[in-house]
């Protein structure tokens, strides 16, 4: 057996005068696909540092294979100092390594490297750093949240590049569907300890909600064995003073013991604040036009939202569905068309750019709206130290400037302000940005029991899955098309997804590219079609024309957005047959497509 790449053993640190790490281990070796998980806080970053050697532990030994290379993804990458991005992943690539990858891998995220750092967005920062970590592929990539500011084309073609590496994979991310899909064994870093499992995160959840039940389990024994010896303290025979003093020992370090375990960091709490009923029609649209000088977002749209309805936005970054919902909020009005807003309507909007929160105002301030210290839930009065503790938040942070939070911690406060404030229709835009998987478990919960109405945007596909019951999906040029269910439900009746390097771009591309199967010279004279092929020719449009009307009657079944919620059996049988449909449309048209082609080359 091979010796592992990289070991970090025993690993200590101590921040601000709090223990923050005190005895991780980590052994990594070649191939590994390692997912790193953890509450926010529990020092999941600080040790891929220490793993990176960008930071060195208080104790404990980190070795790295001599010949071993290892690049390392930050949360935040810091792009300054460099003329552009070229220059920037160029400077990552070691002698000997080929400038044509990192090439590639530019134009692969959209990216020219001609772009200044000064003007890059998070999510264009994110894509230069990918491409300057992928570029040399190193045999360890340390990968912090390389989903942040993704759009999910991207986030599917980085799950498909990173699958084709042969460097060994450490990952930290909050995107289920990511780790499910990349790794095979799940590091869990909780109160400060590693604890490992050879299996990849999807068993992870399960494996890990058993130790803790067990440990609860634990701690109540040695609660009534505490119990049990002061019950012997104070009414047993006092005559054999030895065995009293032993075990008056025993009683206090079973004390010490119940003191000194750590209990697992406590779950968000997390309820919405109820507003009245809302009328059934919540936001119509007919035939919506909207244009920023010759760019389309918005081209004849027509939708309605029923009350209860969950409509997720989904597209690339730059599609326009922030716009969207501006627009079907009656933010922003339409160049051309209709958007009506129900009756009662009381909106709670989630802004993803954070700028709602005022960096300057405290906590305690930004729930109460101020000159109060209580937070109304239902009619009911909470303190606000109390709404704190249900969202994470300690009380001696109260008076803390929301400029001082953490990224994950201001997607709390924001969380907690929207739901505090009565509403029947949540705006949600990227919801799950900077929250742990805990806290989005809790909040996918909350939006299954929530009564009234839901408008998303999001790019965790998990996300999409448990909690959309519709999906209106950006096809280009301000086109936008409504499947019903979640995303893997959109994909299925779609037959490929939102990546550019998708089985319908490719098959696009290879509609573009097919050439006549005679093309050597002087063949196109003495070519004929066969007996098969006029016969195909002939009879392909009428399939085509059938395999269309059965698509579009499927359609029409799955256009009911209540059907998966009352006959979910019908609404699988219905997404399979959809796509097969497709797929034999797409297949008839490809064949018909060359055979016209040659039909008209060898003029027959």
């Amino acid at each position: 057996m091979a010796p592992p790449i990289l070991v970090l053993q025993g690993i200590s640190l101590t921040l601000g005068g709090k223990p923050l790490i005190e005895s991780a281990d980590l052994q990594v070796e070649r191939g590994d696909r390692l997912c790193l998980v953890g509450r926010n806080g529990s020092g999941k970053s600080t040790l891929l540092k220490i793993a990176a050697g960008q930071i060195e532990a208080d104790k404990g030994q980190r070795f790295l294979q001599p010949d071993a290379t290892v690049r390392y993804l930050p949360q935040e990458p810091d792009i300054a100092g460099h003329a552009n991005v070229h220059d920037y992943v160029m400077s990552g690539l070691a002698h000997g390594d080929d400038d044509y990858r990192a090439r590639y891998l530019l134009e692969q995220l959209g990216l020219t490297g001609l772009e200044s750092p000064e003007n890059l967005s998070g999510g264009e920062s994110r894509r230069a750093a990918l491409a300057r970590a992928l570029a040399p592929e190193p045999a360890i990539l340390l990968l912090d949240e390389p989903t942040n500011h993704l759009d999910l084309p991207a986030i599917e073609w980085l799950e498909s590049e990173l699958q084709s590496l042969r460097s060994a994979l450490v990952i930290i991310s909050h995107d289920r569907r990511f780790l499910q899909n990349l790794s095979k064994k799940t590091v869990w870093l909780d109160r400060g300890l590693t604890r490992k499992i050879d299996r990849g995160f999807g068993e992870f959840e399960a494996w890990r909600d058993e130790f803790l039940e067990q440990e609860e389990r634990d701690a109540q024994k040695l609660d009534r064995k505490i119990v049990a010896e002061e019950h012997w303290v104070r009414y047993g025979v006092t005559g054999r003073r030895k065995r009293n003093v032993r075990r008056m020992a025993g009683l206090a370090e079973l004390r010490t013991q119940r003191r000194e375990a750590k209990k697992s960091v406590g779950e968000v709490t997390i309820s919405v604040a109820e507003g009245k009923t809302s009328g059934r029609l919540v936001v119509e649209a007919e035939d919506v036009q909207k244009s920023y000088d010759e760019r389309i977002i918005v081209r004849d749209l027509s939708l309605r939202m029923l009350r209860g309805d969950r409509l997720a936005l989904v597209g690339p970054n730059g599609a326009g569905k922030t716009t969207l919902i501006n627009l079907l909020t009656g933010e922003i009005e339409p160049d051309s068309g209709v958007v009506r807003l129900g009756t009662n309507l009381q909106m709670a909007t989630l802004d993803q750019r954070r700028s709602a929160l005022d960096p300057l105002a405290t906590l305690s301030d930004t729930l109460t709206g101020g000159g109060s210290d209580w937070v109304e839930i239902n009619g009911e009065k909470k303190h606000v130290i109390g709404y704190m503790k249900d969202f994470l938040f300690p009380p001696e942070q109260a008076r803390t400037p929301t400029g001082k939070l953490s990224g994950g911690e201001r997607a709390r406060l924001l969380l907690a302000r929207a739901l505090s404030l009565p509403s029947n229709f949540l705006v949600l835009d990227e919801p799950t940005n900077d929250l742990d998987l805990e806290t989005l478990d809790l909040l996918q919960e909350m939006l299954a029991d929530y009564p009234g109405t839901i408008l998303l945007v999001s790019h965790d596909r998990d996300f999409l899955d448990r909690v959309a019951g519709a999906v209106l999906v950006s096809e280009g040029e301000g086109r936008w098309i409504e499947y019903a269910g979640g995303y893997t439900d959109m994909l299925a009746q779609r037959g490929f997804g939102l990546s550019p390097n998708s089985k319908a771009a490719k098959r696009e591309k290879k509609q573009g590219e097919k050439k006549p199967a005679a093309e050597a010279p002087g063949a196109e004279a003495r070519r004929r079609l066969s007996f098969k092929e006029k016969y195909a020719l002939e009879n392909l449009p009428q399939t085509i024309d059938r395999l269309r009307a059965t698509a579009k009657k499927l359609h029409g079944i799955l256009d009911d957005h209540q059907l998966y919620a009352r006959d979910p059996k019908r609404f699988a049988e219905a997404s399979a047959l959809l796509a097969k449909t497709e797929a034999e449309l797409a297949a008839a048209e490809d064949q018909w497509l060359e055979l016209e082609i040659l039909r008209e080359e060898i003029g027959g």
